[in-house]
C-alpha cells in the first residue's frame, strides 16, 4: 500500500458568483468536515466572468438562467432570479473573487465559510457582489471590520494578487467551475471537474491518493 500524504491539500477553485459552485461548496464543506484533521481546502478564485463591464446579451442571460435552473435543480438549493430584470446587468465577478482573495489572506481559516456565505448573499437574497458595501457587510458577520478588509481589497497589491490567480487557474487548464485537484509535488492531481455529489467526490479523491506520491 503506498504511503498517503499525512494531511493532503485540496486545490478548490471556485468563484462566488458561480451557480454550480453555489451548488457545490456545501458538498465540499461536507468533505472537510468529514475528514477533519486529516484534509486542508485551499480555496482558489477562478474568475467565472472578471472584468465584465459590458451588459450581458439577451443570449447570455438566457444562457446564465438556464444555467441557473440546473444547478438548482441539482443543488435543491434557492435562488432569488430577480437580477435578471435588472436593465443592465454586467454580472462582473471580479470583485467578488477579490474580496474572497482579501479574507484568505486576512483569516484563512474561514475562506470556505465566506465563500458560503457570498454565494447564499448573491443566490439566495440577490444581493450584488459586485457592489463594495454588499462585501463589507458580508464580512461584517465575520468580525472582519470595514476598515481593515478595504486596507487590503482595494490595494494595488490585491489586484494583481487576483490577476495572478486567474492566471494561475487557467494555466491549470480549468475551463470549467468549480474543479477540484489534489495538490501534489509534481503538480496538481485533478479529482472533479464539475458539479458531483459527496459519494462520488471521495471515491474520486481515495483514487486519487491510492497514487504513490
Amino acid at each position: 500500500m503506498p504511503l498517503l500524504p499525512e494531511n493532503p491539500v485540496l486545490l478548490y477553485v471556485t468563484d462566488p458568483m458561480c451557480a454550480w459552485c453555489y451548488g457545490f461548496t456545501p458538498v465540499v464543506r461536507r468533505l472537510q468536515a468529514l475528514w477533519y484533521g486529516r484534509l486542508t481546502v485551499k480555496v482558489l478564485v477562478g474568475g467565472f466572468r472578471p472584468y465584465a463591464h459590458e451588459p450581458l446579451t439577451s443570449e447570455e442571460r438566457d444562457k446564465l438562467a438556464v444555467g441557473w435552473h440546473r444547478a438548482q435543480s441539482k443543488s435543491q438549493l434557492p435562488f432569488d432570479y430577480h437580477i435578471f430584470l435588472q436593465p443592465e446587468l454586467s454580472y462582473d465577478t471580479e470583485p467578488a473573487c477579490r474580496a474572497l482573495l482579501t479574507v484568505r489572506h486576512l483569516r484563512p481559516a474561514l475562506t470556505l465559510e465566506v465563500l458560503r456565505a457570498l454565494h447564499s448573499s448573491f443566490y439566495a437574497d440577490g444581493r450584488d457582489l459586485s457592489k463594495t458595501e454588499v462585501l463589507v457587510e458580508v464580512l461584517r458577520l465575520f468580525g472582519i471590520s470595514e476598515n481593515l478588509f478595504l486596507a487590503v481589497f482595494e490595494t494595488e497589491e490585491i489586484f494583481r494578487q487576483t490577476e495572478q490567480e486567474f492566471q494561475y487557474v487557467q494555466g491549470l487548464g480549468v475551463d470549467t467551475l468549480p474543479t477540484l485537484f489534489l495538490d501534489h509535488p509534481q503538480g496538481p492531481r485533478l479529482i472533479s471537474k464539475g458539479y458531483c455529489q459527496l459519494p462520488e467526490l471521495e471515491e474520486r479523491l481515495l483514487q486519487a491518493m491510492s497514487i504513490p506520491f
